[in-house]
């Protein structure tokens, strides 16, 4: 049976003076401390997503940024729901225990880049800004923004009392080539244009007495009239995830100059961190190091010009049409480790030791399981690895003969053996990840994660078959 204890005596265990254990300040180190919920890929069930709401409140987070794609109960079109989106009653039983914890509840809704989950479908395909691209929206095209005012409109519809809403607007990476934006832009800039599609939303959100959130990307390089006007209307969310914004390179998005130009023009600002999904598009498992960096330079820089807060991301895929990463469940000690940086301000003393310490005082359930989640998906990281390796080795094998023919008895075929036993055990891993993560995933998606890496490795092997020289 699990043993739940409450924040203030996971805190009074774990000490009171600095750096003796986590949450030991009496007042945080920044004020609104948000996680974000990436649910497009690797979706926890409906149970799992309360039962989160739990830890993320004993790790002291506030505010949960929750980006729901395509396993909302979308009414607008019906067609944007997964196979196992959740319905009605479990958004608004998630709303209701995070408000009974203290925590906001932030939705995300894409309203330019990003927008794979409508624009896959042929009837949305005028909307886009390239007709073969279904990531990018042509903020000109009819239509439009009539949509994403509507899907705003269904999220209020279950969740009427939210004070924020982000409306993403990032790596919209077509904005602009459209012959009709292009025209635009060319006569009146990219933040007009920017604006032109975005600013209508606002208003909406507003007149509803709700502050908009946007990421801050593709405002890098506006005209000052651009931002100004934006100040007015919503919050900017800046965000990078390697490094520190002091040091990264000065082409880099989130540059600290960057950040100084915003805070000139009276821009109201959230730091954005990642605490995992954000170290390769195919991972199983975060880097502690590299996110442990990150989140201390994000809670010194919001520190330094006062935001309003921090997000600490949590990518599942790097887009809709991306492979699944980072299963929330294995990477619980970097959750619990994010919540202490943004509330101490600093790692604990014991770093990573601690966060696994914390989380078994706090539960003995979410701890075994963790541990669990995290092995299972070590080994399929290993055996992946393990894997291509021998694909990458059986190929270098199969060049050698062309380039040297002297040496033609090279032997990729005992490569492709070794594809082939790991192969059988990433199958008869499955099982296993299915077993630890029963009641926290649905299995399907646990088997199209472990099938997106599985399936390129058999079709690897038949083509090495074909290409194998007989002797």
């Amino acid at each position: 049976m699990s043993t739940q204890i409450s924040p203030a005596q996971v805190g009074s265990q774990a000490g009171s003076s600095p750096k003796a254990g986590l949450f030991y300040r009496e007042e945080p180190y920044i004020a609104r401390r948000g996680l974000h919920l990436d649910l497009k890929g690797v979706p926890p069930t409906a149970e799992r997503l309360l039962s989160l709401l739990d830890l993320l409140a004993a790790a002291r987070f506030n505010a949960v940024l929750v980006e729901w794609e395509d396993m909302f109960p979308w009414t607008v079109d019906e067609r944007f729901r997964c196979e196992t989106a959740y319905t009605k009653e479990e958004v608004q039983a998630f709303a209701k225990k995070a408000e009974q914890l203290g925590i906001e509840v932030i939705p995300l809704v894409q309203c330019l880049g990003h927008m794979e989950t409508p624009l896959k479908f042929p009837e949305y395909a005028a909307l886009r800004e390239v007709p073969d691209e279904v990531g990018g929206l042509n903020p000109l095209a009819p239509g439009a923004r009539d949509l994403i005012r509507r899907m705003i409109d269904d999220v209020l519809a279950l969740l009427p009392g939210v004070k924020h809403f982000h409306l993403g607007g990032d790596e919209a990476w077509s904005f602009g080539t459209h012959p009709d934006t292009k025209a635009y832009v060319e006569k009146h800039g990219k933040g007009a244009l920017y604006m032109h599609h975005v600013e209508p939303l606002l208003d909406h959100l507003a007149a509803r007495g709700i502050r908009p959130i946007l990421w801050h990307d593709m405002m890098c390089h506006w005209e000052s009239a651009a931002l100004e006007r934006l100040a007015t209307k919503a919050d900017l969310c800046v965000w990078g995830y390697q490094g520190h914004p002091a040091t990264v390179a000065t082409r880099a998005h989130y540059n600290i100059e960057n950040i100084k130009r915003f805070n000139e023009h009276g821009i109201s600002m959230w730091g954005g961190s990642a605490y995992k999904g954000a170290d390769g598009f195919d991972k199983e498992l975060p880097v502690p190091g590299k996110r442990i960096e990150n989140m201390l330079a994000w809670a010194e820089v919001a520190h330094q010009f006062a935001m309003k807060g921090v997000f600490v991301t949590a990518w599942s895929r790097y887009n809709t049409m991306a492979p699944q990463v980072d299963p929330i469940d294995a990477a619980l000690d970097l959750l619990v480790m994010a919540g202490a940086i943004l509330y101490d301000g600093e790692v604990p003393a014991a770093g990573m030791a601690a966060c696994e310490e914390w989380l078994a005082a706090f539960s003995a359930t979410e701890s075994a399981r963790f541990t669990a989640c995290r092995a299972v998906m070590a080994e399929l990281e290993r055996l992946k690895a393990a894997a291509w390796d021998h694909v990458r080795l059986a190929r270098e094998h199969m060049a050698l003969a062309k380039i040297d023919p002297g040496r033609t008895w090279a032997n990729p075929k005992q490569n492709i053996k070794y594809i082939q036993s790991h192969i059988g055990r990433l199958e008869a891993l499955l099982a296993r990840i299915k077993e630890v993560y029963q009641g926290l995933v649905p299995p399907i998606w646990l088997e199209r994660l472990v099938g997106e890496r599985l399936v390129a490795l058999q079709e690897e092997v038949e083509a090495l078959r074909k290409d194998v020289p007989e002797k």
